[in-house]
């Protein structure tokens, strides 16, 4: 007990911000006061420090080196300035790295964003500022488009409003290959790791007072401009003009930051019949009205699918809270469904297939690509087309550093529909290229549940499924892995298991993460 009293009496001296350390003095105090539940707490804020890795960081806000915080921000901060330094130095670099930083409006993200470019100056880099609350594929944008070594954006995107996050970007003179722009990965991710880890304290970290640059509009403003532009201008008076004004569309950001972002982009493109659900319209960290902020959880698009009965909508479409993943829902027998992202993956990747002249696709040879834990759909759709297709590894820090990417998704309701772009998953540019499919379908009397139709017809039917699990504690996980590659399951939805592929030792000849996959054989009818 002594010891996680002194560690946190430690951190309290060290610890920037009043909020913070007022918390955590209240559960010393109660810990010192044999407070059983107090010293529990205590003892899982000092667990370890919260893990940066690929993901960057992420985790529930407060006080302790095992939460989200100024001080862990501050920490990390000072890691990657010093990573950038080192990366740069080793390629005879001299100079400042470029870092553009961006933040939603969550809990802390303001101030975790303003501490991050405080860093970065005094460690002599140049830091761009977003000038306000914005979506994470902005900040994406921004990191290709200012030619940004590297990216952070500040942001839990659908967790629950008690957590906070940091997601980084590497590009410019930092990554130069297909990754450049995108999320970290290996080595990348342990390499800022142990650079955090050399951080004595926040004490010993330089903080400029100014010195950094915040942005203008313009950046935005490039961004709505260039999204608009994937589809086919909409020439006044023209079909394509008349097709776009007569749909209706129901938007909800989830009480996010996408909702203006996603407006501007829509109205760009001559989409002018929007109806954004009132009371999730506007940005606010606690969610209100949902449970839980992934328009994937049970009853989270309800307000939208209610209004969409009552305005006669032709489409729903949702974003979670940052707008990197895109939620859609359309009329199925009469009735609004949310369609699966393996769904939704298909539509897009058929649709930019066939279109990519269309969609000013650069020629050559271009790769469609999704997770190994999406539907095969995808690669179907490939080959039909005369495309290439790739597998990849969980997550869009490995799909969107596919080579001659035109095309990626995952079913967790990420679409990458212009990686000349943004190279991650955006929840707006995905949107958009839904809403203008909607158009042209309604337009010759058909719906998006036509459009599922004429893909069984052509490539067969494909059926997912997704089985998650939550943990509170994130130990769990790795158990939990353990335990199924001890044992793993001898059947798969009433079949039987015919091959298990244990991935660590090699599979695709993808990274070799720890999992593995199940072939099982086909069930009988």
């Amino acid at each position: 007990m002594s010891d996680v009293i002194a560690r946190a009496e430690a951190w309290l001296v060290d610890d920037p911000d009043d909020t913070t350390r007022a918390e955590l003095a209240a559960v010393v105090e109660a810990a010192s006061d044999g407070s059983d539940d107090a010293l529990a707490d205590l003892r899982d804020r000092f667990a370890g420090f919260l893990e940066f890795g690929t993901a960057g960081l992420r985790g529930k806000i407060g006080a302790g080196p095992n939460r989200m915080n100024r001080a862990v921000v501050i920490r990390a901060a000072a890691g990657l300035a010093r990573y950038l330094t080192d990366s740069l130095g080793v390629q005879g670099i001299e100079g400042p790295a470029r870092v553009a930083i961006g933040y939603d409006a969550r809990h802390g993200s303001y101030d975790f964003a303003v501490d991050t470019a405080a860093v970065m100056t005094a460690a002599g880099h140049e830091a761009l500022l977003l000038p306000r609350t914005l979506p994470t594929p902005v900040l994406a944008f921004a990191t290709r488009f200012l030619d940004a070594d590297a990216g952070v954006m500040v942001t839990a995107s659908h967790n629950p409003p008690q957590d906070n996050g940091y997601k980084v970007y590497l590009g410019g003179r930092v990554v130069s290959d297909e990754g450049q722009g995108a999320q970290i990965v290996p080595p990348h991710d342990a390499e800022i790791a142990s650079r955090i880890a050399d951080v004595e304290s926040v004490a010993s970290v330089e903080r400029a007072d100014r010195g950094w640059t915040v942005l203008g509009e313009g950046v935005i403003d490039e961004y709505v401009t260039q999204v608009a532009a994937l589809v086919p201008e909409a020439s006044a008076g023209g079909d394509t003009a008349a097709r776009r004004a007569a749909t209706r569309i129901v938007l909800t950001p989830l009480h996010g930051v996408g909702g203006e972002t996603v407006d501007r982009v829509l109205r760009a493109a001559g989409f002018g019949d929007l109806h954004t659900v009132t009371e999730q319209a506007e940005p606010d960290p606690d969610f209100p009205t949902v449970d839980f902020p992934n328009p994937e959880e049970k009853g989270a698009i309800d307000l939208a699918l209610e209004l969409a009965r009552s305005v006669g909508a032709d489409v729903v479409i949702a974003n979670d809270p940052d707008a990197d993943r895109c939620a859609v829902a359309t009329l199925i027998d009469g009735e609004w469904t949310m369609l699966h992202g393996d769904v939704v993956g298909s539509l897009l990747g058929e649709r930019i297939a066939e279109h990519r002249a269309l969609l000013r696709m650069a020629p050559g040879s271009q790769v469609l690509a999704n997770s190994i834990v999406s539907s095969q759909q995808l690669g179907a759709i490939a080959s039909r087309h005369g495309l290439a297709h790739a597998n990849t590894l969980t997550g869009f820090k490995w799909i969107g550093r596919t080579p001659r990417l035109v095309f990626g998704y995952e079913e967790a309701l990420g679409y990458c529909v212009a990686p000349q772009l943004v190279r991650d998953k955006d929840g707006i540019s995905a949107a958009l290229l839904i809403a203008d499919f909607v158009a042209e379908l309604k337009a010759s009397g058909r719906t998006l549940a036509d459009a599922i139709d004429d893909l069984a017809r052509a490539y067969g039917v494909y059926l997912t499924s997704q089985v998650s699990a939550r943990y509170a504690d994130l130990a769990e996980i790795p158990a939990t892995m353990a335990r199924l590659m001890a044992a793993p399951p001898a059947t798969l939805a009433g079949s039987a298991v015919v091959a298990t592929d244990d991935m660590s030792a090699g599979f695709q000849g993808l990274p070799r993460p720890r999992g593995f996959t199940l072939r099982r054989s086909r069930a009988r009818a």
